[in-house]
């Protein structure tokens, strides 16, 4: 049984690609072309942005699991960094006259040391080919901070968006780290919804409230203090219509539970062995954590508050003295589950990599419509026509611009089964398990009874006199999503 409705929508954006790219005029129009037709079957690009220190690099770093970005202020931080998974590694300099050139690079200790070669404003960006797991799936592009004082910085984020002279998103999906709604932030969400593909809506953007630890002002409740904090900005119609889904992470935490090493529990471990009162005074600063005078030499406590702050090295103690983390790795698991990124993963999973198909071909038909208007192709009105016809026999397209109606309020259903209309339309994951509500790798017959109490309550709910005409169009495109889960149930 096929886990993910539709399977036409790839082929049928293939065909307008490569008939766009017969038409083309010029080599510029037929290298973007070509690019956007690799795009279909690259992995999805996800960017991750936000303003000035809100903890981007140290969030690519904990999802690789690898100390790759550079978390200081060095020169590399100014630029766009693409990290994609390869065989081998290397550093690619992308320059901004299109040269392309393999440069040197270090990593003693740390995030990696690039050897630009060039002054860091004769290049376009950096590409980083690294053999990891993480990154055969998706190609995470590290992005300056928005808000730089350095217009030229802020710029280098923004041009990833799409433009009033036509150009394309470069990026399928985005990660935004918000720490207050600041009006940067809504005008890049916004900016980067800007297409006729569903404009506004939210299916390929994450809210992180980045962080997390701090917002608690870095107590032991500090991520419940977040999480409230997360569903303030997650009501807020803002914020709610660009990125419904805000999740709280706190990055530092998160990347030493992928990097935990045994001799730094053991550091942890000399100090969980101190008298309670004694430990008590020790934790109250940072300062304090320093200066205080105990065993473990000061050096050791200064790199471990590096590596987990102060909030991860308050949290690891508790949990070894209680015996709740035995060993490293045991400790590893609990700060991989509470700095929030157990979570967002998941939430990564549901919205961008399950969604990855659709995701891409949005992309290309936003490239593809960019190269018509701009007239890059002979036949521009048979281009065009096919462009219609692919978006209006993709039932995924209506789905995605339905759910952001529900969520912005512009359709309305039963209140009882307004989260039940979300998650039918994929609002939970885009596997037909999650649409139902129902466990991953429940019985064909679990799920053929579940989907077919759902279509005779949205047809019954079409149906009554009482509902209105806007209800009863979103009803018919329900169950006509609920009749793609059946088919796709019935298939052998």
């Amino acid at each position: 049984m096929s886990a993910e409705l539709g399977g036409d929508l790839t082929a049928s954006v293939r065909y307008l690609v490569a008939q766009a790219l017969e038409l083309a005029l010029d080599e510029t129009t037929s290298a973007q072309l070509q690019d956007t037709q690799r795009r279909l079957s690259e992995p999805l690009r996800v960017a991750i942005a936000g303003r000035v220190k809100a903890g981007k690099s140290t969030l690519l770093n904990a999802l690789v699991g690898e100390e790759l970005a550079p978390t200081d202020a060095g020169e590399c931080t100014r630029l766009v960094t693409w990290y994609v998974g390869g065989n081998s590694p290397r550093v690619a300099v992308h320059h901004r006259d299109g040269r392309v050139e393999q440069r040197p690079y270090r990593r003693a200790t740390g995030a990696l040391t690039v050897d630009l070669g060039v002054p860091v404003d004769d290049v376009d960006h950096l590409e980083v080919t690294w053999p990891s797991s993480r990154l055969s799936d998706v190609t995470l592009i590290d992005t300056p901070g928005i808000g730089s004082l350095s217009a030229e910085t802020s710029l280098r984020a923004t041009a990833l968006l799409p433009g009033d002279d036509e150009r394309t998103a470069t990026v399928d999906a985005v990660l935004y780290l918000l720490r207050h709604a600041h009006a940067d932030d809504i005008r890049f969400l916004d900016a980067f919804h800007d297409d006729e593909f569903g404009r506004g809506t939210p299916v390929n953007a994450v809210g992180v409230l980045s962080r997390a630890d701090e917002i608690g002002s870095l107590r032991l409740d500090a991520l419940d203090v977040a999480a409230r904090v997360a569903a303030r900005y997650r009501s807020d119609r803002r914020i709610r219509k660009l990125c419904p889904l805000v999740v709280p992470v706190a990055g530092l935490v998160g990347h030493a539970a992928m990097t935990l090493r045994q001799n730094e529990y053991q550091v942890l471990a000399r100090l969980a062995d101190l008298p309670r009162e004694r430990l008590d005074r020790l934790l109250l600063t940072a300062d304090r954590f320093l200066d205080t005078q105990v065993p473990v030499p000061r050096r050791e406590r200064a790199y471990i508050l590096d590596r987990l702050g102060l909030f991860g090295v308050r949290d690891s103690l508790r949990a070894i003295e209680a015996g709740e983390a035995r060993s490293a790795a045991e400790l590893a698991a609990r700060l991989n589950r509470v700095s929030g990124l157990d979570d967002l993963r998941e939430i990564l999973l549901r919205q961008f990599t399950e969604r990855s198909r659709l995701l891409r071909a949005r992309s290309a038909l936003t490239a593809v419509r960019a190269v018509i208007r701009r007239g890059g192709c002979a036949e521009p009105g048979r281009l065009e026509t096919i462009v219609e016809e692919v978006t209006s026999s993709a039932h995924e397209f209506r789905e995605i611009q339905l759910l952001n109606d529900l969520r912005a309020g512009a359709v309305t259903v039963p209140e009882s089964h307004r989260e039940e209309a979300e998650r039918l339309l994929g609002a939970t994951g885009f596997g037909i398990a999650a649409r139902l509500g129902l466990p991953p790798g429940a019985a064909d017959g679990v799920i053929s009874r579940a989907a077919l109490g759902q279509l005779g309550f949205w047809q019954t709910l079409a149906g009554s006199p009482g509902t209105s005409r806007q209800l009863r169009v979103a009803c018919w495109d329900i169950v006509r999503t609920v009749e793609g889960i059946i088919a796709c149930a019935e298939r052998p």
